[in-house]
């Protein structure tokens, strides 16, 4: 073999070297950095979160009024609108959204001017028919005593009689006449049916109104009530007299009421039963605002957890437990739920006793993440 030949093999030879020793090194780079990506997920699996004691409670058994939901807009049990009963100028009117009035109080009035007139007009025709009567009245005396001198036949006094019945139902008319024209200059004076506060104003002074013709809105607001729609399988358990806890919107405050009526009927089409709440402490609240809550209508007892300690984020309700220092997923099937203390619970059935479960405000949590609490103990 050649010299050249022996070159050529040895570069040949050099080159396979250097090649391998660059694929061995590739090969080595890879592995280095699948094993730190490895450790970086195992210690991403185990990452450790802190919680406090208050962001984990206890399966516990807790007696809760299980209810209804219910919801609707708050309404004035008495409320009135003022209309006019005869048509005219509406003058006097003062009082605005938000003045409070007295019942009987006068409001305002309609121009009288032309039912004054009216008045006088019907007592005028009064006192005519009533000299009327008197004339008939004493042409009747008069034809009896001539009747009993037999000086006239009994027929001329039938006539009179009968003159004089006729003058007297003139008159009575006459005089109801007058009543009705009385009537009419009385309804020209508004008056409040209710006390309350002025919910809305429709007229305004100088205004012609007609009649019935809406000029205000008064609302008492010491009595409110909840005219609430439940279904007829629900309506089933209602009763006069069980208690509701309702939030009322705008309040941070819970509001307490009770089932004061039951309509006997339900509703055409729906077949709803309408259920009415008497709110116990109306002060501060309004007309229209919305209320929802729930209605008690048992007392249970039962393994119960907070209705935000179960997540949803699953196709399978769950909630976060710690086991051996550990986050896991329980999946459960939620039971009843009702009000324990102002606070909505759900039945846990599957859990036990003394489970140590993760509040919902913490949020999801990776399940195998360890848990370290800020105190040596967990509560």
């Amino acid at each position: 073999m050649s010299r050249q030949s022996l070159m050529r093999w040895g570069i040949a030879l050099l080159v396979l070297v250097l090649i391998g020793a660059g694929v061995m090194r590739a090969l080595s780079a890879r592995r280095a950095q699948q094993a730190a990506l490895a450790q970086a997920t195992a210690a991403k699996a185990q990452s450790v979160v802190e919680l406090a004691p208050t962001d984990v409670l206890r399966v516990q058994e807790r007696s809760f009024t299980q209810g209804l939901p219910v919801s609707g807009s708050l309404k004035a049990v008495n409320a009135a609108t003022v209309k006019a009963r005869v048509a005219g100028e509406l003058q006097g009117l003062t009082v605005r959204e938000g003045d409070s009035v007295r019942a009987g109080q006068v409001l305002a009035h309609v121009d009288a001017t032309e039912y004054q007139a009216r008045v006088a007009q019907a007592q005028q025709q009064a006192d005519s028919a009533k000299a009327q009567v008197e004339i008939a009245q004493r042409q009747f005396d008069n034809n009896k005593a001539l009747v009993d001198q037999g000086f006239i036949s009994k027929t001329a006094l039938d006539t009179s009689l009968s003159t004089l019945a006729g003058a007297q139902a003139t008159h009575r008319a006459a005089l109801a006449a007058v009543d009705v024209a009385r009537k009419a200059l009385d309804d020209t004076v508004l008056r409040a049916p209710i006390g309350g506060q002025v919910a809305q104003r429709y007229a305004q002074p100088g205004e012609r109104v007609a009649v019935d013709g809406k000029v205000l809105d008064i609302v008492d607001l010491s009595h409110l009530e909840i005219e609430a729609t439940l279904a007829a399988s629900d309506s089933l358990a209602l009763r006069v007299g069980q208690q509701a806890s309702l939030q009322v919107e705008g309040s941070t405050r819970p509001v307490t009421a009770h089932v004061a009526r039951i309509n006997p009927s339900a509703q055409a089409g729906s077949r709803s039963v309408l259920a009415y709440l008497a709110v116990d402490e109306p002060a501060g609240l309004r007309q229209g605002l919305f209320a929802q809550g729930t209605l008690g209508t048992a007392e249970m007892k039962a393994l119960a957890v907070p209705l935000t300690a179960v997540r949803t984020d699953k196709p399978s309700p769950y909630v976060q437990v710690v086991e051996d220092g550990k986050v896991v997923h329980r999946t459960v099937q939620p039971g009843a739920r009702g009000d324990a203390g102002g606070e909505t619970v759900v039945a846990v059935p599957g859990l036990a006793a003394g489970t140590v479960v993760i509040a919902g405000a913490v949020g999801p949590l990776r399940e195998g993440t360890v848990v370290k609490f800020t105190r040596p103990t967990a509560p």
